[in-house]
């Protein structure tokens, strides 16, 4: 028997299996409850039922340079976009550490994912420990390294986490569920707070906030400053929650972290308000010219730190996975070189490795040359 397919019942029926989908795969998250939804609606960031950059940004690519793209990778351009062996890492044991009373150590898990201890506060930003950041781990670009410098299963005590946006790079479903338990507070943007709700932390352990809002948190002033970028974990739901940076002042140091975003004026206005900074994160790596707007070339990244009054820069946002069409080794190449030319104070821990943030002596080795 031969039966016939319509065009508009195959579109229907495939809307409703994403939709589906999305409904019971507690991956994709949730939509922000009544109560956010209102708050969102009075922000000064949302407009026409989205949230926008302060200043005009690109956003969506056109179809040629979409399939470019796409074109890029299945031909496994660049050639050098992995390392051909594994990256050489500093297993971490902090399972019996404390932080001190001082701004004494940080550390860089690769990609974007930081530990802090700061004036006795053990802060870790946006924690990444899954193996893929896609909705299917199977399927997804996989990391750089089987290990990781630490087992999010064998994280100690976290007294707060913040997260920058709600992409997978970013907000990973596998690393919240291991470690909510262990969580004293969350800090998010507007808008995220739904999906760490599916996920099983309660709403009393969660504050959202958008740009510039300020509180007191265990002696440290917690702000979530401005950041140039997009938001969502599906087609359906873009730009509905907040992209955010995030400036924590205490009393023996300032740090700030990126998440991610394209430059702009916002680094010079944080600046400006809240530096100098003793410690600065930036994002250096998955750029390229057909989303110039979202992501920072690494000399923007250094032009960044400089706006921000930052003394020291971590980069940040490479070295994990392959998410643009770039040699893995492009963005500390061209960090390193624009630094330099700026006369910036680097740091270029290997991942787990823990740096002292009590002298001069930063570590800068070329790890990833060996």
């Amino acid at each position: 028997m031969y039966i016939r397919i319509r065009r508009g019942d195959y579109v229907v029926s495939s809307f409703i299996a994403a939709m589906l989908l999305m409904l019971f795969n507690p991956a994709f998250g949730r939509k922000p409850d009544r109560k956010t939804q209102s708050r969102i609606k009075g922000s000064v960031n949302y407009k026409n039922n989205k949230f926008v950059n302060a200043i005009p940004t690109s956003t969506r690519m056109a179809m040629h340079n979409q399939l470019s793209v796409l074109w890029d990778f299945a031909r496994g351009k660049p050639a050098d976009g992995r390392p051909s062996s594994p990256i050489e890492l500093v297993m971490t044991d902090i399972e019996n550490t404390k932080p001190s009373s001082d701004f004494n150590q940080a550390i860089w898990f690769g990609h974007s994912s930081v530990l802090i201890d700061l004036d006795g506060q053990r802060l870790l930003f946006d924690p990444m420990f899954g193996r893929s950041p896609f909705p299917f781990p199977k399927l997804g670009s996989k990391r750089f390294n089987d290990n990781l410098p630490i087992d999010v299963k064998n994280m100690p005590a976290i007294d707060a986490v913040f997260l920058s946006h709600d992409h997978y790079d970013h907000l990973d479903y596998y690393s919240i569920k291991h470690l909510k338990d262990k969580v004293g507070h969350f800090f998010v943007p507007l808008g995220v707070a739904g999906h760490l709700e599916r996920w099983g932390v309660p709403r009393s352990n969660i504050t959202q906030m958008d740009w510039w809002d300020e509180l007191e948190w265990e002696g440290l002033k917690i702000v979530c400053t401005p950041a140039r970028h997009v938001s969502g974990r599906s087609f359906l739901h873009k730009n509905q929650t907040l992209w955010c940076s995030w400036s924590i002042i205490g009393l023996s140091g300032r740090v700030f972290f990126s998440g991610d975003s394209g430059y702009g004026p916002h680094f010079r206005q944080i600046g400006e308000k809240y530096g100098p900074f003793q410690l600065t994160f930036v994002e250096c790596g998955q750029y390229d010219e057909r989303w110039p707007d979202l992501h920072m070339f690494p000399e923007e990244s250094v032009q960044a730190h400089i706006d921000l009054n930052g003394e020291l820069m971590l980069p940040i946002h490479w070295a994990a996975f392959q998410l643009a069409p770039h040699g893995w080794l492009d963005p500390i190449h061209r960090v390193m070189i624009a630094a330099k030319k700026q006369s910036i104070k680097m740091a270029v821990p290997r991942m787990g490795e823990s740096i002292s943030l009590e002298g001069d002596n930063y570590p800068v080795n070329e790890w990833w040359s060996k």
